[in-house]
């Protein structure tokens, strides 16, 4: 008998961490997205003899609908990036061509960046694709946060192996970001700072990613505004909007 009520202490402190660690996740990712949202972003892709700079404006509904304009520079402007629940879509108006992303090209760097397709289209969930664990806690950056561990569940058609998470505890903030392949070996890491009030809520505002294997590179994103609980149906996520959006 005191097996097993040791047992069921212990599965149900299993399980209440397990609720707590997505809950935790649903917080942070929430905080960066809400239901809705509309931004203007910069990106700078840092090599060691040259650098790039894109300008985009985004739209996301949820976690299945995302659209990407590219305003700059002048040689890729006016490409569409959409995600459509599982479809992926590109559309490039100097030969006015749509072309479908097949999945596997989702870990591929978007625009030449260290950036994923997935990343900037949000193909894979975390909250609904990872299971997840919290490790333990760690001060970071001066705030106390928790690490989260997220592995993906059986059959989930995600990128990666692994996912380690440094998430604040007081505001939600997504901190510090590990990616991991399948063999478990770090890939990169991504680092975010500059909190700043973008609309209703307090929220890191630019974002670092360095691959593992090439310190000397990076790639830098930053959010220049956002509004959030904006009003986006599904139907605007479409292709005939791909070739209209401005």
């Amino acid at each position: 008998m005191r097996w097993i009520f040791v047992f069921y202490v212990f599965l149900t402190a299993t399980q209440m961490q397990a609720q707590t660690a997505i809950e935790i996740i649903k917080k942070a990712d929430d905080l960066m997205k809400g239901e809705s949202n509309e931004s203007v972003m910069t990106m700078k892709i840092i090599r060691p003899t040259w650098e790039r700079s894109i300008s985009m404006k985004t739209w996301n509904l949820g976690s299945e609908y995302s659209l990407v304009l590219i305003t700059a520079p002048a040689k890729e402007k006016g490409q569409v990036f959409l995600k459509r629940k599982n479809e992926m879509w590109n559309y490039v108006p100097s030969i006015n061509r749509m072309i479908k992303l097949p999945a596997s090209m989702m870990s591929q760097g978007w625009m030449g960046s260290d950036f994923t397709n997935d990343d900037l289209l949000n193909e894979s969930s975390m909250v609904v694709d990872y299971n997840h664990k919290i490790l333990g806690n760690e001060t970071l950056a001066g705030y106390d946060c928790y690490v989260i561990e997220m592995t993906p569940k059986e059959g989930s058609a995600v990128v990666w192996g692994k996912v380690k998470k440094w998430i604040s505890k007081k505001n939600y903030f997504q901190l510090k970001t590990e990616y991991y392949d399948e063999d478990f070996q770090l890939v990169r890491t991504e680092t975010t700072s500059d909190i700043k009030k973008m609309d209703d809520r307090e929220i890191p505002t630019h974002f670092e990613i360095i691959p593992a294997d090439a310190k000397e590179q990076k790639t830098q994103m930053t959010i220049v505004s956002i509004k959030f609980k904006i009003t986006l149906t599904e139907a605007f996520f479409s292709q005939q909007k791909m070739k209209t959006i401005k």
